[in-house]
């Protein structure tokens, strides 16, 4: 089946928001930045990767995939030999490859990163798993409510992106919410950018203890979460 490629618009300074959406994809501030600060700080990364042989990260809304890319290289920098990476996400929409090029150019550091995901980016949009040495990304290319009942994993940490709840409601629903249940463990925690009200009482109906944190850049409040 053919995809249905995200509509994307560039500010001056380069940075591309979502036509669809009307939000952006990351903070103008600095998108690696807000990557770094909300879910792999506030999942308790890299402290976490040697806690298993094969460490299992769930994400709602692949995007430009800067968490996807930021994560990988944490991941190098602290990954014991024999350790793997299992990363799955889903996109609905998903960035045409030269869009993905231009969004990412703004992170220099990632380019060997980068590149790899590029190379492998046809395939992986056909699911194909994209392997990069003791790392794996799978991607859903489909609603997410489509999408997240087929997946098996037991998952080690949620990030929970993806347009905010007010521009992207379809997201933000109880099959969400029901799968994070359904794949988490003691001890699986849960971040996102977002501090709705929906979404608290959907993690703590999900079985997460939930505590608000201070957000990124000019965004008071985030939500994070552990399951007990």
């Amino acid at each position: 089946m053919p995809h249905t490629y995200a509509k994307v618009g560039w500010t001056d300074d380069g940075q591309p928001l979502s036509e669809s959406h009307d939000d952006v994809y990351f903070s103008k501030a600095s998108g690696l930045d807000e990557t770094r600060h909300v879910f792999l700080t506030h999942n308790q990364l890299p402290q976490r990767f040697t806690d298993k042989d094969t460490f299992t990260i769930a994400e709602t809304g692949f995007g430009t995939g800067l968490n996807f890319l930021a994560t990988c290289q944490l991941w190098q920098a602290h990954a014991k030999a024999g350790q793997h990476l299992n990363f799955i996400s889903v996109e609905k929409y998903p960035l045409t490859a030269t869009d993905l090029k231009q969004a990412l150019n703004l992170w220099p550091e990632l380019t060997p990163l980068t590149q790899q995901l590029l190379n492998g980016y046809d395939t992986l949009l056909n699911g194909t798993p994209l392997v990069m040495d003791n790392i794996t990304l799978t991607l859903s290319v489909a609603d997410s409510n489509t999408a997240l009942p087929t997946w098996r994993a037991p998952v080690d940490a949620w990030f929970l992106d993806g347009f905010a709840p007010a521009k992207n409601p379809d997201m933000w629903t109880n099959t969400l919410f029901d799968t994070m249940t359904r794949l988490s463990t003691s001890g699986t925690t849960a971040a996102t950018f977002t501090a709705a009200g929906t979404v608290k009482r959907g993690l703590k109906s999900a079985g997460f203890e939930v505590k608000k944190v201070r957000g990124f850049g000019h965004k008071r409040d985030m939500l994070i979460g552990r399951m007990p």
